[in-house]
């Protein structure tokens, strides 16, 4: 659980309107992940930065209750993979679509609208924020407990280099892309780059942001937990013997 959140912004010129932008985004992701924004620190570096340039970070410190700790430990032959949507790239693949989407592209191609992106122009599908699953994920753990095994971050690295760090050595998770829908701009990208199904699986979340690792007698009911918190769950794969690694069906 999430206590407290503390960032750091790094700009070349400070300007009240865009640093007013950056810490009321991040505020509004501690108030989705239920933590508080409790300091941090403003850096302007003239002669160093650029004026519109900036970096930003940050740090979280959470608790946990040992005893009641999830992990590889936990994970069994025949659990069940429950994935959780995404809401586009969520912050990870971006140095390739800027390469792909953006790089030689006019502010009237980002803002072009095509029928496919439900309304929204290119560059807002683009600029989609992270869902934070801090809050649905906690209900589980809480109202079920024992339910949920281990949970993956799907970030940098996809589905094929985040889901294994949840598994132990002797076990593998068997997951069929075809279960969810990959979000249109994510297609985009990936047609774009010419990516090959593996490479893709590496390098993007494919609109699942987050995997748990569940007790198959209790999937339903984490499920309906994770409805009732407004998730669109669904079951993407189930745990086998393995090697510790993420494995795809055969096409």
């Amino acid at each position: 659980e999430p206590l407290f959140f503390l960032d750091y912004v790094a700009i070349g010129k400070l300007r009240r309107e865009h640093v007013a932008k950056v810490v009321g985004g991040i505020a509004d992701g501690c108030r989705q992940a239920g933590c508080a924004l409790v300091g941090g620190e403003m850096a302007e570096h003239p002669g160093v930065m650029d004026p519109d340039d900036y970096d930003l970070s940050g740090f979280c410190v959470g608790v946990v209750d040992r005893p009641k700790m999830i992990g590889p430990d936990n994970v069994k032959k025949d659990d069940v993979v429950v994935g959780l949507r995404s809401s586009g790239f969520h912050s990870n693949g971006y140095s390739l679509v800027r390469k792909v989407m953006v790089e030689g592209k006019t502010a009237e191609d980002l803002a072009a609208t095509p029928e496919c992106l439900g309304g929204k122009t290119v560059g807002e599908a683009l600029l989609e924020p992270t869902r934070i699953y801090v809050k649905p994920v906690l209900s589980c753990l809480r109202e079920l407990p024992g339910a949920v095994h281990a949970l993956a971050h799907i970030t940098g690295g996809g589905m094929t280099e985040n889901l294994n760090r949840a598994l132990p050595k002797h076990l593998d998770a068997l997951v069929d892309p075809a279960s969810w829908e990959v979000p249109t701009i994510t297609q985009m990208a990936i047609e774009a780059a010419g990516l090959t199904d593996e490479e893709a699986l590496k390098t993007f979340n494919m609109g699942i942001g987050m995997a748990l690792i569940v007790d198959p007698a209790q999937v339903d009911a984490v499920i309906d937990q994770l409805k009732a918190q407004g998730e669109e769950p669904c079951v993407i794969g189930s745990i086998i013997e393995g090697t510790g690694e993420v494995a795809y069906p055969e096409k």
